[in-house]
């Protein structure tokens, strides 16, 4: 029902295990061949979604951003929820916010997860569990497994791990643990199991604590007060690493090496793309401060008034220019200076107006 998953997880898988097969000193039926294909599995997966992380982290500081207006349209239109979901899809619109970007990586990566899980799983299927189709031992050794053709089934079978087969987990059953005793190999010891998986275990209830820590900490604290973010916060710091060692003994070997590359993965991946975006923000920052100084008025120099002159400002200075020639003195080519603003006399014998043109227009105007 799921072949268009499963097969392209195969598919992938069975290409970086020949690549590892062809390094020198490994060989087909290593263990280490198959566990780096499983963790190269997860590093092709990343790198695909490399694009949406960034997308994501971006949504993720974008909401948070947020925080202030959609609590001020949650307060507002508490009693009328048709409303302010009508309001929410405006803000998200008209900042070009996008939730479902936020969950798209993991979304994404759920699909692969069961993907392998099941994948690994169908090289043993002795196990008359759910699931499991109860062939023997000669039946299962010689079935093909999606894109694996027997001999990958029988390399899968016999590969050792630092003496664990990749698929066995703490708890599995004995009779399934008979399958991988195959080409004369005897049967897988479970101390040898739990000395590889224990420590799987713990490295990934670690990195996702401490991927987690990352992340709250780069968390406004507007955000952090929310109360939902509270909860997923405890739920990802203490919650989930707690769940990886509660089910870790159910869950095979090549299953928690997934979890350690993808934890690592994250981990640096997070530094790299919060380390681009800080930098973008300095940037913007510097430019907006150069942008100022350039702007700015150079030390001494008047500055421009970048007002519009209305029709009465151009009256008034021309009234007030004609003043400054009236008011100022004249000899009229007898020596003698006279001053037409003293109430010299037009022809027709009116006098000008000494001085005071325009005034009235100044105080209009304010």
């Amino acid at each position: 029902m799921l072949d268009f998953i499963y097969y392209p997880v195969s598919w992938i898988l069975w290409f970086w295990h020949r690549a590892f097969s062809l390094v020198p000193g490994l060989g087909k039926d290593s263990g280490i061949a198959w566990a780096l294909a499983v963790v190269f599995l997860v590093f092709t997966l990343r790198v695909l979604l490399y694009k949406p992380f960034v997308k994501q982290v971006r949504t993720t500081k974008q909401m948070q951003e947020l925080q202030p207006q959609i609590k001020e349209l949650q307060k507002k239109y508490k009693n009328d929820r048709q409303k302010m979901a009508t309001e929410m899809q405006k803000l998200q619109k008209d900042h070009g916010f996008n939730p479902l970007m936020g969950c798209l990586p993991i979304l994404a990566q759920v699909p692969v997860f069961l993907g392998l899980f099941h994948v690994l799983r169908s090289f043993n299927r002795t196990g008359h569990g759910f699931g499991q189709l109860g062939m023997s031992i000669e039946q299962n050794a010689n079935t093909p497994n999606y894109v694996f053709n027997a001999a990958d089934v029988q390399s899968f079978l016999s590969a050792r791990l630092f003496g664990a087969p990749i698929s066995s987990f703490i708890t599995i059953p004995d009779t399934e643990l008979r399958a991988f005793a195959i080409d004369g190999l005897g049967l897988p010891n479970k101390v040898s199991i739990a000395v590889v998986a224990i420590p799987l275990m713990i490295i990934a209830g670690l990195a996702t604590h401490f991927n987690a820590r990352a992340s709250v900490a780069r968390q406004t604290p507007e955000a952090a007060a929310n109360p939902q973010a509270a909860m997923m916060n405890k739920l990802a710091l203490w919650v989930f690493p707690l769940g990886v060692l509660v089910g870790g003994p159910f869950l095979p070997i090549a299953i928690l090496l997934y979890w350690v590359s993808n934890n690592i993965w994250t981990y640096g991946q997070q530094h790299l793309v919060f380390g681009k975006m800080e930098r973008e923000e300095e940037a913007k920052k510097l430019a907006k401060i150069e942008q100022r100084a350039q702007n700015a008025p150079k030390p001494g120099a008047k500055p421009v008034n970048t007002r519009k002159k209305s029709p009465a400002d151009a009256v008034d200075e021309v009234v007030d220019a004609v003043d400054q020639v009236d008011a100022a003195p004249s000899t009229n080519g007898t020596g003698k200076t006279t001053n037409k603003a003293a109430g010299q006399r037009r022809p027709g014998g009116q006098k000008r107006p000494g001085g005071n043109r325009g005034r009235a227009n100044q105080k209009r105007r304010r």
